[in-house]
């Protein structure tokens, strides 16, 4: 079982929760090629997750909280660089 914390809500409210450890699995680049010529990366990494203890969403299922981190790369054509030509 996990440890046991209060969480945030949205509302401005806590709630009681319990960590659930995870295991990473491979987390993918989502790659959008901008107007101007740049290639935008990005990618979303869970760093904890909360399952809130009584709660549940309308099918039945544990309502949780996952917190992470966006981690972003850029690629963009050598004329919009500072010093680009």
């Amino acid at each position: 079982m996990g440890r046991k914390k209060k969480v945030p809500l949205a509302n401005g409210s806590s709630a009681d929760a319990t960590i659930v450890p995870f295991r990473g699995d491979v987390e993918h680049w989502n790659e959008y090629l901008l107007d101007d010529g740049t290639v935008l990366r990005m990618k979303s990494i869970v760093t904890e997750v909360a399952r809130l203890d009584g709660e549940y969403d309308a099918e039945g299922n544990p309502a949780y909280v996952v917190n992470s981190t966006n981690v972003t790369h850029v690629s963009a054509p050598e004329d919009l660089k500072k010093g680009g030509r």
